[in-house]
């Protein structure tokens, strides 16, 4: 039985995206430690706010499948420079845990490529 296009697409959407506002939202909250955090890997605090807005307004085009294509492009990226700058420390304490926050975001931008390739089904917004 084949599975419903439109239906798999949205059900993705609904997985994928509350990573994104959940995490961008935090970032808000807790601007201080967030820009502390970036810093401490050699990113400029400033860039935070342009890390909300992709995380937080990705998440939500995703959601919502607005401009979700290219959202999720620019969401498959944002994974794979996090897990390159900040999940690369696999030896010692946390070792594991960063090898699977590593894995972790390989795998995310996969299925956000799929969505990209596969648009967000016809229960979205515009796409």
């Amino acid at each position: 039985m084949p599975i419903n296009h439109d239906l798999a697409s949205l059900a993705a959407r609904l997985l994928i995206a509350p990573l994104f506002i959940v995490f961008g939202f935090e970032k808000i909250t807790g601007y201080a430690s967030s820009a502390g955090y970036m810093e401490a890997y050699g990113l400029p605090g400033m860039l935070l706010p342009l890390a909300i807005l992709v995380e937080l307004g990705g998440g939500l085009a995703v959601l919502f499948g607005v401009f979700s294509r290219w959202a999720a492009l620019v969401l498959a990226g944002f994974c794979i420079v996090t897990a390159l700058v900040f999940h690369t420390a696999w030896s010692g304490d946390g070792g594991q845990g960063q090898f699977i926050n590593f894995m972790k975001n390989f795998a995310l931008a996969g299925g956000l490529v799929l969505l990209a390739a596969n648009g967000p089904g016809k229960y979205a917004v515009r796409d």
